[in-house]
């Protein structure tokens, strides 16, 4: 935790994230053109950044992108706010937001929007990037990935069945109704470290009209731990947040329990609970 407060504390740092949360994926180039330094001090500063987990890279040909990673802001979430607590701050944050937005109370103009390049509360571009750290084993954390009966105690309370070969299908639902949630279909399994599928999110109307996006976990042993990179991509322009939001929930849930054996108190594992 340490690590990530560190990083914080830094506007420059912050002004990173903030421009990754303005369009995510950038290249360093990008980030040094919208930033008034010098390509080595975004770099440093970009290092920081990834040891403390809060940015993730990814290689695309030549280039090297850059996302953010929200999982370890969620684990300070969960490590200090309370499920009574939750609400009301998700409610301010709400409140401000609004503030914010609305152009009769807002400072910024149209101008400072053009010099800047950022489109205030817009979203993010296609990939979505996760990355977390726990202590398990490759075999045992993709086991959690892949049972059903574990997949509900950190996802939802949502089940999962597939024969997980390549071609299969897979579903998410509800074990109450057995209603599908989610559908797909297998695209690369390679036990105990790489799966891909694909995604279609079929839970609300809302959802039903985005289309397949893509789903990749990918484990990789670190010492006594391993390195969970999840990647949500595939996703249209403006892609509703459902399908991606409820990602850094979920993966800090897994890190919980298989941590510690026991569920987070946040929305996800209390609907379990409730179920």
């Amino acid at each position: 935790m340490d690590e990530i407060f560190k990083a914080l504390a830094d506007p420059t740092r912050r002004s990173l994230r903030d421009e990754l949360f303005e369009r995510d994926g950038q290249t360093l180039g990008e980030l040094e053109r919208r930033l008034p330094m010098t390509r080595f001090g975004v770099m440093k500063h970009l290092k920081v950044l990834e040891e403390a987990g809060l940015v993730t890279t990814r290689r695309r040909g030549r280039e090297k992108l850059h996302f953010l990673n929200p999982v370890p802001i969620r684990l300070v979430h969960d490590r200090w706010v309370s499920k009574y607590a939750e609400p009301w701050a998700a409610t301010l944050s709400e409140l401000k937001q609004r503030i914010e937005e609305d152009p009769q109370m807002s400072t910024h103009t149209a101008d400072d929007t053009q010099r800047s390049g950022k489109r205030p509360w817009t979203a993010s571009p296609n990939d979505k990037v996760f990355e977390i750290y726990i202590k398990t084993t490759p075999e045992r954390l993709w086991q959690a990935i892949t049972d059903d009966e574990t997949r509900r105690k950190y996802s939802f309370g949502m089940g999962i069945r597939s024969e997980w070969t390549p071609g299969a299908s897979i579903e998410t639902y509800r074990p109450d109704a057995g209603t599908a949630l989610g559908e797909g279909a297998i695209l690369e399994v390679e036990p105990p470290l790489r799966l891909v599928h694909s995604f279609r999110a079929v839970w609300s109307d809302e959802v039903r009209g985005e289309g397949d996006s893509r789903v990749t976990w990918e484990i990789e042993p670190v010492g006594d731990s391993c390195r969970l990179t999840l990647t949500h991509d595939q996703l249209r322009e403006n892609a509703n947040s459902e399908l991606y939001g409820g990602w850094p929930m979920i993966l800090s849930g897994l890190k919980t329990l298989l941590e510690t054996g026991e569920t987070l108190t946040t929305p996800g594992s209390l609907r379990y609970q409730q179920a």
